[in-house]
């Protein structure tokens, strides 16, 4: 929550101009503002992206919040064998321009977190959706899935929070 609103306000305050990248790979991604959103994935309006392939569910941040974040420095993350719910915070992210919440967009068992990431926090910029993911989680409510956002929704969103 304390993300979006700062990502919001910082891009309001910073009139960034928006250009598309969809023409390089409009197969694979919708484009806003420099921020992809990819196919297949489920977005969380607190900016986090879900990829289920069963029976595990890949947790990370959007293009979308590590841009407006900027350089990440540092990442917490839980321990495996822990849980998360839905909306609640399992670790945080800090840039150089501030620290963030981290929200889980599902509930369940964590399975597995990316130990690369105490070593190359920075992977979260340069490959939110690939190297930098988070968590991975078993999920307790596949239901939960259903109440997410899919790309052309979140690209909308994201749209929608800048006006």
């Amino acid at each position: 929550m304390a993300l979006r609103l700062w990502a919001a306000s910082t891009a309001n305050a910073l009139r960034v101009p928006c250009s598309s990248k969809a023409h390089l790979a409009p197969a694979f991604s919708l484009s806003r503002c420099f921020s992809t959103v990819l196919d297949g994935l489920k977005y969380a309006s607190s900016h986090e992206w879900v990829k289920y392939e069963g029976p595990l569910a890949t947790i990370g941040i959007t293009d979308h919040a590590q841009d407006h974040l900027g350089e990440v420095v540092f990442v917490e993350l839980p321990e495996p064998g822990g849980a998360v719910s839905k909306e609640g915070s399992f670790g945080a992210v800090e840039s150089v321009k501030a620290t963030s919440d981290v929200n889980s967009p599902i509930s369940g068992a964590i399975v597995e977190v990316n130990s690369k990431l105490t070593e190359s926090p920075g992977l979260i910029n340069s490959s939110p959706y690939e190297e930098g993911w988070m968590i991975k989680v078993k999920p307790s409510n596949l239901s939960e899935l259903e109440s997410l956002m899919g790309p052309k929704e979140y690209t909308k969103f994201c749209e929608e929070e800048h006006h």
